[in-house]
């Protein structure tokens, strides 16, 4: 028998506080949110001076796209400020809401790519679009639901190509990810703990390289090839969790 709080060989092992736990958190939505800034820094120097043009009186394409940045990340705000809790509460760990949304979602990405038209890139956007591409955000709540997942899945019910799919979708990510690390970094900050020791440092590196390394090769794979490999992987993965709710007598995680 391993005591808790000892290893195998009977060596103790610090046991991880909350706020351990917060910092990690933290640490990974930070490396995360650097890496798509990096990897979009192009779009995000084009919103930069478009909101300094627009002072100067001057609406163009760079201010433009921080509009509709801005208009699709109301909704997930709203919503997540107001009944996130109460989302999660409700849904959390339940491993066949899981199953059903990895496996549901995974299905309407194959149908929204293969029926939706290619015909729109990032510089078509519409206040119409953002919208309803950040409403679609909403849906990330729910435990299962890939955030860019279902936001590139209905950029493409609306005919935009992929790899301007997932440029927005990228976008999007920017002040989700940001106001998500926030809250934690609230959460941490109130526990008064606010070390950051070598764990949260080495798991920011981690994700900042990792999350790069994706975003690199998911852009680059639809630049020539359709969301096929990701929606068999949400597929399997779905029908796995599900065989273990309704065949394994699994039913939280």
């Amino acid at each position: 028998m391993i005591w808790e709080g000892f290893d195998a060989a009977g060596v103790e092992v610090p046991q991880q506080t909350e706020a351990d736990r917060l910092a990690l958190d933290v640490a990974v939505h930070v490396g995360t949110l650097l890496a798509v800034c990096l990897y979009t820094w192009r779009e995000i120097g084009r919103i930069f001076m478009g909101i300094i043009r627009l002072f100067m009186g001057r609406f163009d394409a760079g201010a433009r796209l921080a509009l509709f940045i801005l208009i699709g990340s109301i909704p997930l705000g709203l919503v997540g400020y107001f009944f996130k809790d109460v989302i999660t509460n409700q849904l959390h760990g339940n491993l066949a809401v899981v199953g059903w949304a990895t496996l549901g979602f995974g299905i309407l990405l194959f149908v929204g790519d293969r029926f939706g038209m290619t015909v729109r890139r990032v510089e078509h956007m519409t206040i119409y679009s953002a919208f309803a591409i950040g409403c679609s955000q909403v849906l990330a709540l729910i435990p299962g639901t890939s955030r860019s997942g279902i936001t590139m899945t209905l950029a493409r019910f609306l005919g935009f190509e992929r790899e301007a799919a997932a440029r927005f979708s990228l976008l999007l990510a920017i002040p989700a990810i940001a106001a998500a690390g926030g809250l934690l970094g609230l959460d941490l900050y109130e526990s008064q703990d606010l070390k950051l020791g070598q764990d949260a440092l080495a798991a920011a590196a981690i994700s900042l390289v990792t999350a790069l390394i994706a975003i690199a090769l998911m852009i680059r794979w639809l630049r020539r090839a359709s969301f096929t490999p990701f929606v068999i992987y949400r597929i399997l993965i779905g029908c796995l969790l599900l065989y273990l709710v309704y065949f394994g007598g699994l039913t939280a995680i």
